[in-house]
């Protein structure tokens, strides 16, 4: 969290105050910092240096065009999921030739739109994906450069929600049949086979499961080439986790080395789909403090952020460290408090019996690590207005993405004809 700081007793996004975002802004909001985004690609680029490797961010963690521009400017690809977040990928100026189009659901217009765009690369996970890709490019008169995403059946050892490299699990080809997919696929006229891919799932914070996985393909790989098959990339995915509690997020040095390591002598071209671990520590959740109701067991402190602003705690009980945004003092008393939003549902708890220093209503806390699947997985629940983003960069900030009025979102609804009051009928004279 080196881009969030205290100084002088507040806490700073960068050289930027977030007492006086709060000001301007209202709450809740979400924070994002340059500086964070910046330092998490550049992180990726030392430990990968000399590989012939392409670093796809997943939109899938924040799509947020400013998100995605600032690392597309230093130098990022995008790995998409869906049109929409290929839309996105390109409006914030991504290369066309540095979008990988993944998924297990792409539709045939998904696919058309990803051939007229001319992506890198579409990841296939089933024989009828690939068989209605080939249709679609042979009547568009195109090739579809393909990888196939195999499923290594390899325990990433995360939370079961987010695990994608299971047998059980809905993603991908298993090993037993990739062989036999390569082969189809290498014999389609609308198919341009070009490599092999996987990924285990997201919040990873082992490499033995990535070593693992990475050798049942590197292997894969070299059988199918000494087959003849004309394959030239490796796409290993993403799913590094970070640091949200007391988790040791894996070594980027560590993880370079065993891609090197199990690459060495295959002179394929490689690509990785970080998502988390280039957003997750460079955006926060600022919220403000409603009241402080006494229960008759628990301390609560009511925010004004709420699960539909970031659903991860509620869906996967996920930790983020909360902290005031006027520091406590070091000698400050701690109080076991349970911190929930005003949804009325048990769930919507960010913390429960989580040490605090003395809060009071109207104080300002920051909901830390929060730039991942934090405002992406957002919702209007409750008819609550989203929460606006904000990017910082040095002493600058900007509202991203703002807050929608009422009127707005009313307008997102079309009242059916027959429920529209119809002026009455003038009469005749």
């Amino acid at each position: 969290m080196t881009a969030f700081a205290y100084k002088d007793g507040l806490l700073h996004a960068e050289a930027v105050p977030l007492d006086r975002l709060a000001e301007q802004v209202a709450t809740p909001f979400y924070c994002y910092a340059t500086a964070a985004l910046e330092g998490a690609y550049a992180s990726y680029a030392k430990a990968l240096a000399g590989l012939d490797v392409t670093i796809c961010y997943s939109l899938k963690a924040n799509a947020n065009l400013s998100i995605i521009r600032t690392l597309a400017r230093a130098g990022a690809g995008a790995d998409v999921v869906s049109e929409g977040e290929l839309r996105c990928a390109l409006a914030a100026d991504v290369a066309p030739d540095k979008i990988v189009f993944a998924g297990v659901g792409k539709t045939e217009a998904e696919m058309a739109a990803g051939l007229e765009a001319g992506i890198l690369l579409f990841s296939v996970e089933s024989r009828p994906e690939l068989e209605m890709l080939n249709r679609v490019a042979l009547d568009k008169g195109l090739r579809a450069p393909v990888a196939l995403r195999v499923n290594p059946d390899v325990d990433a050892l995360t939370h079961e929600k987010i695990s994608t490299g299971k047998a059980e699990n809905k993603f991908g080809i298993d090993l037993a049949h990739a062989r036999e997919a390569c082969e189809l696929a290498a014999g389609m006229p609308g198919i341009a086979l070009e490599g092999l891919a996987t990924h285990i799932g997201s919040q990873v914070t082992d490499l033995a499961p990535f070593r693992a996985a990475f050798e049942s393909l590197t292997g894969l790989y070299a059988e199918l080439r000494s087959a003849g098959l004309p394959l030239r990339r490796l796409d290993f995915g993403g799913g590094l986790g970070i640091a949200y509690s007391d988790d040791t997020p894996p070594d980027l040095e560590a993880y370079g080395a065993i891609l090197r390591e199990v690459t060495a002598g295959l002179g394929a071209e490689l690509i990785v789909e970080p998502g988390r671990s280039m957003v997750g520590h460079a955006g926060i959740l600022i919220t403000r403090v409603i009241r402080v109701r006494q229960g008759v067991q628990r301390t609560f402190l009511i925010v004004d952020a709420a699960m539909n602003d970031l659903i991860r705690p509620a869906l996967y009980e996920a930790w983020h460290d909360i902290v005031p945004i006027r520091q406590a003092p070091a000698d400050a008393a701690r109080e076991s408090v349970d911190i929930v939003g005003p949804i009325c549902e048990t769930t919507d708890t960010f913390a429960r019996q989580r040490a605090m220093p003395p809060v009071a209503a109207s104080d300002l806390l920051a909901i830390c690590s929060a730039g991942a699947y934090g405002a992406v997985m957002a919702s209007s629940y409750n008819a609550r207005l989203p929460a606006p983003e904000v990017l910082v960069r040095g002493s600058e900030s900007a509202v991203v993405r703002p807050r929608p009025d009422y009127a707005a979102l009313l307008c997102e609804d079309h009242q059916a004809p027959w429920l529209v009051p119809q002026p009455a009928a003038r009469g005749v004279a």
